[in-house]
Parts: C-alpha cells; structure tokens; sequence
C-alpha cells in the first residue's frame, strides 16, 4: 500500500507540474498542509525531484500504463497526460552548509525535554535518566503554510505528540504535557521554571516549521536564563551529512555508514 501512495504522490505531482504546468511550490504547500505524515524535507525535495530541479535533469514522467500497472487495474486509458516535458530550471543553488554543531547534555544537572513533530521517537534518545524533570510537546501544524493546514493533518500530529509522551511518561514517570500549537515563549519559560529545570533539551529540527518554531524562542528563553539544547543521535551525526543528492546515491552509502556505527543489515 505505501508504494501505491508514493507513486500516487508523484503521478501526481508529475500531473500538477508537466500536464497543468502550475508552479511546482504551490502543489508542495497543497501536499503539506494535507498529507497526514507531512514533512517539510521530504515533500519539498520529493516535488523538486519530480520537477527535475533536485536531481538535475532528471524528471518523473506520469504515464497511463505506468498508472494502469501499479494500480493494478483500477485507472486504465488515462488520457490527456503530457507525453514529453523538460526539466524545470532555476537558478544555481547556494553552497551546502555544513550540518549546524549539536549539543550536549548538562552533566548531573536536571533538564526537561521538548519534542516537536520532526521527532517522535524520544526514548530511542537516551535521555530518560534521573535527571529528566518533565516532557512537553508542541505542534508547529500551522506553521507549515501561510494557509490553514487540514485539520486531520494537525490531528495526526497532535495525536504522534501524545503517543510520544505517553512513551515518555512510561520510561520515566515524569509529568508529561502536551501544549498548544505554536506556543509562545512565554509558556515554555513558565513551563521549565514550573519543572525546576534551566535546561531544555529538544531533537535537532533541521528545516521547516519546527525548526523555524525553535529558532523563534530560542533568544527568550536563553534571556530568561533557559538554555535550548538541541541533541542528535550518534546515526544522525553519521547518516545525515551522506545526503546531499538524491535516494539511490544516499542509499549506495548507508551500508559503509552502518558498518561504522557496529550495526549489522540483516
């Protein structure tokens, strides 16, 4: 089912781009403020790729008897597609930077834990110890687009949130909030002192609302005496500076990667 719906998205996209000839950003702020599991990295580089703008000169063509094939019959006799197209062109791109420094955490010191949707999986952070004082979450749905995301795709990623920190609060027992959408800083700041803690540890968000969201406290907090930490895993340190083109060249690279970091493909 997932590879039905990933070609989906891209017949789609492929449709929006060559067949319509809409702007590529707009269909990606469609998809955004739609798509359930929405994520501002893969959806924007996902629409580049099909555009030909990610890998140069490459492009995802929808054909009629590619979508007859992998829906197994259901749409058959697509008409009206675009039979050829080229690559979108755009300016040169600016240089890669290199991946921003993380981290650490504070030595024999309490700490609190904030967790957006760029990252769910908190326990596999290493961070329940005795020095964790509180968790909170905050969605950052509305964040995506200057219009109204759909209210499912912020149901879902409340509903991710929740599920973290009830994983959180089982780990660790300790009292586990779940904020508003885009809370201010104000409310982080009351809601670290309320912990006892003067440090906040939360996983690094690299682009996108979250990350933007972050950026955004991150001055008040630290003038209120709240140091914002952000922490990687020792797999993101070594996996993440690896993409730099497009899925198959990332993906020639993981195997060395992995055997440098002791794990075993099975």
């Amino acid at each position: 089912t997932g590879y039905l719906h990933n070609h989906t998205r891209m017949w789609f996209a492929s449709i929006w781009i060559f067949t319509l000839r809409l702007p590529w950003q707009l269909g990606a702020d469609f998809f955004l403020r739609h798509l359930l599991d929405g994520d501002p990295a893969s959806n924007t580089l996902s629409w580049r790729w099909v555009a030909g703008l990610q890998t140069r000169g490459k492009i995802y063509l929808a054909r009629a008897a590619n979508i007859e094939t992998y829906s197994a019959g259901r749409f058959t006799n697509v008409r009206g597609l675009e039979p050829t197209a080229q690559p979108l062109a755009e300016p040169p791109l600016a240089p890669l930077l290199p991946l921003a420094p993380a981290g650490s955490l504070p030595v024999a010191e309490p700490f609190a834990l904030l967790l957006t949707e760029d990252d769910c999986d908190p326990v596999s952070l290493d961070l329940v110890t005795p020095s964790l004082r509180a968790a909170a979450a905050v969605p950052t749905t509305r964040g995506r687009s200057p219009l109204p995301a759909a209210d499912m795709a912020a149901a879902f990623s409340q509903g991710a949130l929740a599920d973290a920190l009830a994983r959180v609060h089982a780990e660790s027992g300790c009292p586990c909030t779940l904020l508003a959408d885009g809370t201010g800083a104000p409310a982080i700041i009351d809601w670290a002192r309320a912990a006892g803690v003067r440090h906040v540890i939360t996983p690094y968000a690299p682009v996108g609302p979250a990350a933007e969201w972050l950026t955004s406290i991150g001055d008040s907090t630290q003038h209120h005496g709240i140091t914002l930490i952000s922490i990687r895993r020792t797999w993101d340190e070594t996996l993440w500076p690896l993409a730099t083109r497009g899925f198959f060249a990332f993906k020639e690279k993981v195997p060395a990667a992995l055997q440098q970091l002791g794990l075993v493909l099975r």
